[in-house]
C-alpha cells in the first residue's frame, strides 16, 4: 500500500473508532517486611499456596502440570466463590521472583501480566515487590463503569496492597 493510502486508512479507521485502544495500566506495590528475604521467599515462592498468605484467596490448587515448573496453571477460588485461572510464565528461584499471566478471571482487567519479586535490603530486612500490567476489562471505546481504566487500576492496587501488608503481618509475627 502506497503511503498516501496508508495514512487515509488509518485516518478512517481511527474516526472510526476502530483503531481506538484501552491503554496498558500498571500497578506496582511494595512492602518492607523485618524478616531475612530467604524466609519471605518460602511464603511467597509456591504458585500453589497464594491462599496461604493472601486473605481474599479461600484455596490455591494446581490444575496443570507441577508447581513452580513453567507452564503450571492455578485455579484461585476467593472467598466469594469467584475464581482466577492463572499460568506460571517464569520461575526464578535463585532470584526470588516469578512472572504469571491470567487466563480468565473474576476480575475487572484483562492482557493481564505480573510479577513478584523479594529483594534482600539488609540484616533480616527485605522489600516484595507485587507489579503488573493489563488492560480494563472491556477494551471497547465506551466500557462500563464496573469495566473502565479506574476501576481495574483501583481493584489492583487493593489486590496487591492487601496481599502485601497480609504478608507483612503474618511474617512478622512470627
Amino acid at each position: 500500500m502506497n503511503p498516501v493510502r496508508s495514512i487515509a486508512a488509518a485516518a478512517l479507521a481511527a474516526a472510526s473508532g476502530l483503531a481506538v485502544a484501552a491503554p496498558v495500566l500498571k500497578v506496582d506495590k511494595s512492602v518492607d517486611i523485618d524478616r531475612p528475604a530467604a524466609l519471605v521467599w518460602q511464603t511467597v515462592k509456591n504458585f500453589d499456596r497464594i491462599d496461604a498468605w493472601h486473605p481474599a484467596v479461600a484455596s490455591d490448587r494446581i490444575l496443570e502440570g507441577r508447581n513452580n515448573e513453567v507452564g503450571a496453571v492455578r485455579l484461585l477460588t476467593l472467598g466469594d466463590g469467584g475464581t482466577i485461572r492463572e499460568k506460571l510464565l517464569r520461575f526464578d528461584d535463585a532470584g526470588r521472583s516469578y512472572e504469571y499471566e491470567i487466563l480468565e478471571s473474576v476480575l475487572p482487567v484483562s492482557h493481564y501480566r505480573s510479577t513478584i519479586v523479594v529483594k534482600e535490603t539488609g540484616k533480616d530486612k527485605s522489600t516484595v515487590t507485587w507489579s503488573g500490567t493489563f488492560q480494563r476489562k472491556d477494551t471497547g471505546e465506551h466500557p462500563g463503569e464496573k469495566e473502565n481504566d479506574e476501576t481495574a487500576t483501583t481493584t489492583m492496587s487493593a489486590v496487591y496492597q492487601g496481599g502485601l501488608d497480609n504478608l507483612k503481618k503474618k511474617l512478622e509475627a512470627k
